[in-house]
């Protein structure tokens, strides 16, 4: 190929959007992911994504802006496995798929039972290539909202993936990060719903934080890892997309899904290279290893 075919993509400006919500919703993303992989949340996650839809449909029907809908229902969902979670014998994961499959499933016959717009198939798959100047400013807006109360509170979030009960007993409001994180995380769905859609969302918040957490071990160095490879694989796959006709959402998780195994093989051989020498193959995970590792 030569250098005008492979500019080619950025001459037009659906591509430009698509390069530039690509961007905007990768780095609270792949901040959030990296909490989720710690904690152990990427269930969550993708409870939230699949949660959102009965609110949207909801928000469209009454006439409501469709991001109230979908923040009101993704919270809605977290406070509800939350609260089942800790009034009753059933573990967490187990209510977080009854709860997010009964929500998906009232959202879908929602949806189906209605004469909707076109838009609400792109809410489900997403439309990179169609995003409009309001949809851009949303999904800003969010993104700087989410990523600079990561960056302010990222040890206090830190401290409570990480060991609860020692968050709790050094005076921080272990209630208030929990349930920010939540907000966070559902405020983060709405910024990627024109860019991914609910189907494909999950994957932007799973597979960055599992990616940099095979590749190093300080957390700080995690956080900025996965914004990296998140960007990267959303710019790779949008414009790999443009050459291979295919939808820019998928082409994405595919790319992440490549580098995550890439990461994967990695890690297998290192891990095997430590086990032949001489000392432990692993450290202990400390708080102390997060930090400053």
């Amino acid at each position: 190929m030569d250098i005008d075919t492979l500019m080619l993509p950025f001459r037009f400006g659906f591509m430009q959007n698509a390069f530039l919500i690509a961007l905007i919703v990768s780095v609270p993303t792949a901040l959030l992911s990296c909490y989720l992989v710690l904690k152990g949340w990427a269930l969550m996650g993708d409870a939230i994504c699949h949660a959102v839809l009965p609110g949207i449909v909801l928000a469209y029907i009454f006439g409501f802006p469709l991001i109230l809908g979908a923040f009101a229902a993704g919270m809605g969902c977290a406070i509800a496995t939350g609260y089942l979670a800790h009034n009753s014998r059933v573990k967490q994961d187990t209510v977080m798929g009854v709860v997010f499959s009964g929500m998906f499933a009232v959202g879908i016959v929602l949806y189906v039972s209605i004469d909707t717009g076109a838009h609400l198939d792109h809410i489900l798959f997403g439309n990179m290539l169609g995003v409009d100047a309001g949809e851009l400013w949303t999904a800003g807006l969010i993104s700087l909202a989410v990523s600079a109360a990561i960056a302010l509170k990222w040890k206090d979030l830190l401290l409570h993936s990480f060991d609860p009960a020692q968050a709790q007993a050094s005076g921080l409001p272990v209630a208030v990060l929990h349930y920010g994180l939540l907000a966070g995380i559902s405020l983060a769905v709405v910024a990627t719903l024109s860019a991914a859609g609910l189907i494909l969302a999950i994957g932007l918040l799973v597979a960055p934080g599992a990616i940099a957490f095979l590749i190093v071990r300080s957390f700080g160095k995690m956080l900025l890892v996965a914004v990296a490879v998140c960007m990267a694989s959303m710019l790779t796959g949008t414009y790999l997309s443009f050459f291979l006709d295919s939808a820019p959402a998928p082409t994405i998780v595919l790319v992440l899904t490549a580098v995550f195994i890439v990461a994967f093989l990695r890690r297998v051989l290192l891990t095997r290279r430590a086990t032949r020498g001489p000392g432990p193959a692993t450290e202990p995970a400390t708080l102390e290893r997060a930090l400053d590792g």
